[in-house]
C-alpha cells in the first residue's frame, strides 16, 4: 500500500478541519429593515459591515423588480417618480408604488408574492406638483394574535392589509380602510388630499399627516391637522390642530381671525418617535398659500415649525418655529434624526431638523433647548401690496450651513464667458439679495429654491462617529407672489411651483454656477463640516452644445431629492438624481464604486438588510412613466 507523504496528510487535515468547522459555523442571522428610516428615530445606518469599503467595488445587481406602471388615459393619470423606500421583515419586502400599490417582495430574489391596488388613480392625476409618488409603508404586529399588518395611506384613506396574504383587513374601519376626510374642520375636496410618506407607528397607534397642492389657494384649502388612529379598529384617538383653533395656544399669532380659513401648514414629510419616551416629532409646513401671507398676519404657529408631541396623547410637549410667517415655500422637508450626541462632554439625545433654507436645528429631544446657538436676524422686508413679512427670522449659527444662500450678480454660471454675460442679463431682470429676501412682483431669485437644500430625503446618521450624511441641492427659484384676490382666485404672475425652469437660460444651461448639488459630511460632535464635495453629474448639461471645448468640473452635481444611507462598512450609499448609484467613503467622500443605470434616474432613499446570510443595498429608481424598478445589490 503506497503511504501518503505526512505533508499531505497535514494539509489533508487542515482542510477537513476546516471544512468541519465552516459546516458546524452557524449561518449569518438576518437583519431587518423594519421602518422607513431603518429605525424609529429615522437615522438611515445599517449596523451591517458584510459589504464594507474593502470590498464595495465588487458590488454586483443580485436582482431587481420592476413596477410596470404605465399612463392610463382613461384616468387621465400617469405615474410619477418612484420613490419607495421598502421595508423587510421576515425575509419579505414590503413598498408602495407611484400608483400607490402595495407590494411584497422575496426578499432574497425579487418574486414578487402579493401585490394590491387600491385604486388611487380612479380620482385623477392629484394636483399637487409632484403627480401620483409614494415614500413607503409602515408595519404593525398585532399583540393579541402575532400578525403582522401593512399600513397605507393612500390619498385620502388609510388602508390596512394582511402582511401575509396581501387582503384587507375587515375589522379596520370600514373593510380595511379609514376615510381621512372625516372629523375635518371644513369639507375637503377629496381629490385636494394626498399623501406621499408613510405612517408612522407607536405601539397600537398609527399616525399621520398628509399632502396638499400647494398650487391651489383659496380659503379653507385642506387643513394639516395630524391624527392617531387605534391600529385595531381604526378609530380616530386623537387629533392635533397645526393651526390652533379659538382657545389653543397659538391662535394669537394668526391675525385678522385667519386661523379659521387658512388651510395647509401640514406634515406632508415623514414623522419620527422617541420610542421609549413615546414623543413624537413632526415638521410641520407652510401655511396656504406659499408666496403670499398679507391674508394671514402674524408669525402662524405651528406652522414651519418642529413640534413634539406626546405620542399617546397628541398633546404639545415643546415646539421651536424654524420659519416665521412663511413666504417661500420653507417647510420642514425631511424626517427630524434622533440621535445621541456628545455635546459639552456628555452624551445628550439631540432632534436634528434639516431644512430647505440649508440649516441645519439641534434641539435637546426632551425639553426642546438648542444645542446649537440660535440667533433671530433681521431680514429683507416686503414691498408687496397688503405683505407683512416678519421681520427676523432664526438662523442656525453654530452650525455651517449645508449650501450657499442667497444670490449675487456673481453667482451667474461662469461656464463659458457668453454664458455668464447671458446669465448676468438674466438675473438682472430679478430682484437678487440674502436669504430671506421676500418674494416680488418682480420677481425675486431664492436660493436655495423650493426644492432645497436639504429636501424629503434628508440625513442619515453614523452613531459610531457622529457624523451626519446630507445630499443637498444647490439651485435657485424665481418666486412670485400668490396674491388672493377676494374670490379666492390667484392671478397668474408668475411660474411658481416650476422648479428652476424660469431661471435656466435659453440654453437650458443653469444660471448660476456648479456644482449643482452636493454630498455632506458634519461632525455633529465638533459642530463642523468634516467635507463637502459634488454629488452626482448632469449628463444633459455636460453634453450641451454650448459647452463643446469648455473645461467643466470633473462633476457638475444632480439635482434631486432622495437621500443617502450610511452604514458601517464605511461607505455611504445612493443616487444624486442622476444616473447612477454610488458608493463614497464615510471617511473622506472618495468615489469607491459607481454603478450606471442607463436612463433610469436614482429616485430613492436607499436601504440595506441581511437575508440568507447574504447582505443587500437596495434602492428605487425611475419615473415618471414606465421602467421604474427596483435595484438590489449584494457582493
Amino acid at each position: 500500500m503506497q503511504r501518503i507523504p505526512p505533508v499531505f496528510a497535514r494539509t489533508a487535515g487542515l482542510l477537513l478541519s476546516l471544512l468541519a468547522s465552516l459546516a458546524s459555523a452557524a449561518p449569518l442571522p438576518d437583519v431587518e429593515w423594519p421602518v422607513y428610516g431603518g429605525d424609529a428615530g429615522g437615522s438611515k445606518y445599517s449596523p451591517l459591515d458584510d459589504v464594507n469599503r474593502g470590498n464595495v467595488s465588487t458590488l454586483r445587481l443580485a436582482w431587481s423588480w420592476e413596477t410596470g406602471e404605465v399612463p392610463k388615459p382613461e384616468f387621465v393619470t400617469s405615474p410619477g417618480m418612484f420613490e419607495a423606500t421598502p421595508l423587510v421583515v421576515g425575509g419579505v419586502m414590503y413598498l408602495s408604488t407611484p400608483y400607490n400599490r402595495v407590494v411584497a417582495l422575496d426578499a432574497a430574489t425579487g418574486r414578487e408574492i402579493w401585490s394590491r391596488d387600491p385604486g388611487a388613480y380612479r380620482a385623477g392625476q392629484p394636483p399637487n406638483g409632484t403627480g401620483f409618488v409614494h415614500r413607503g409603508v409602515a408595519l404593525w404586529r398585532d399583540g393579541t394574535n402575532g400578525k403582522l399588518r401593512v399600513f397605507m395611506n393612500s390619498r385620502d384613506r388609510l388602508l390596512q392589509f394582511d402582511a401575509a396574504t396581501g387582503e384587507p383587513v375587515d375589522g379596520f374601519g370600514q373593510k380595511g380602510a379609514v376615510n381621512l376626510l372625516d372629523g375635518l374642520q371644513w369639507a375637503v375636496n377629496p381629490r385636494h388630499y394626498t399623501n406621499t410618506s408613510p405612517p408612522v407607528v407607536w405601539k397600537d397607534l398609527v399616525i399621520l399627516g398628509n399632502g396638499v397642492a400647494d398650487r391651489l389657494v383659496y380659503p379653507r384649502d385642506p387643513p394639516g391637522d395630524v391624527r392617531a388612529f387605534d391600529a385595531r379598529t381604526g378609530k380616530l384617538v386623537w387629533s392635533f390642530h397645526t393651526v390652533p383653533r379659538e382657545g389653543e395656544p397659538g391662535v394669537e399669532t394668526w391675525g385678522k381671525g385667519s386661523h379659521t380659513r387658512t388651510g395647509h401648514a401640514n406634515v406632508w414629510a415623514p414623522m419620527t418617535v422617541d420610542e421609549a419616551r413615546g414623543l413624537l416629532y413632526l415638521p410641520v409646513g407652510t401655511p396656504s398659500n406659499d408666496f403670499y401671507g398679507g391674508n394671514r398676519p402674524g408669525a402662524n404657529l405651528y406652522a414651519d415649525s418642529l413640534v413634539c408631541l406626546d405620542a399617546a396623547t397628541g398633546k404639545r410637549v415643546w415646539h421651536q418655529q424654524l420659519l416665521h410667517h412663511g413666504l417661500w415655500d420653507y417647510d420642514p422637508p425631511a424626517p427630524p434624526l434622533l440621535v445621541t450626541l456628545k455635546h459639552d462632554g456628555r452624551a445628550v439625545d439631540a432632534a436634528v431638523q434639516l431644512t430647505k433654507q440649508g440649516f441645519v436645528f439641534v434641539f435637546d429631544r426632551v425639553t426642546g433647548e438648542p444645542l446649537f446657538p440660535v440667533e433671530e436676524r433681521a431680514v429683507p422686508p416686503s414691498d408687496v401690496p397688503g405683505e407683512s413679512a416678519w421681520p427676523t427670522q432664526p438662523f442656525s449659527t453654530g452650525l455651517p450651513p449645508l449650501v450657499p444662500q442667497g444670490v449675487t450678480i456673481d453667482d451667474a454660471t461662469d461656464l463659458t464667458p457668453a454664458l455668464n454675460a447671458e446669465a448676468r442679463a438674466v438675473l438682472a431682470k430679478a430682484r437678487l439679495g440674502p436669504l430671506f429676501t421676500p418674494p416680488s412682483l418682480q420677481g425675486t431669485v431664492q436660493r436655495p429654491g423650493l426644492i432645497g437644500g436639504a429636501t424629503w430625503g434628508g440625513g442619515a446618521f453614523d452613531p459610531e462617529t457622529g457624523l451626519l450624511y446630507a445630499k443637498v441641492n444647490n439651485s435657485p427659484e424665481i418666486i412670485y407672489p400668490d396674491i388672493t384676490d377676494a374670490a379666492g382666485n390667484v392671478p397668474d404672475i408668475g411660474p411658481n411651483d416650476a422648479p428652476a425652469i424660469s431661471l435656466y437660460l435659453k440654453h437650458r444651461i443653469p444660471v448660476l454656477k456648479p456644482p449643482y448639488a452636493f454630498l455632506d459630511a458634519l461632525d455633529l460632535h465638533a459642530g463642523r463640516m468634516r467635507w463637502q464635495l459634488p454629488f452626482g453629474d448632469d449628463a444633459r448639461v455636460r453634453a450641451h452644445r454650448s459647452l463643446a471645448g469648455a473645461t467643466l468640473p470633473a462633476k457638475l452635481g444632480a439635482v434631486g431629492s432622495a437621500g443617502v444611507l450610511v452604514t458601517k462598512g464605511g461607505f455611504v450609499f445612493g443616487g444624486g438624481g442622476d444616473t447612477a448609484v454610488h458608493a463614497v467613503d464615510s471617511d473622506t467622500g472618495a468615489d469607491l464604486w459607481t454603478w450606471p443605470t442607463g436612463e433610469l434616474m436614482t429616485t430613492g432613499t436607499p436601504m440595506s438588510y441581511r437575508v440568507g446570510g447574504r447582505q443587500y443595498l437596495v434602492i428605487a429608481v425611475g419615473g415618471p412613466g414606465p421602467g421604474a424598478k427596483l435595484l438590489a445589490f449584494s457582493l
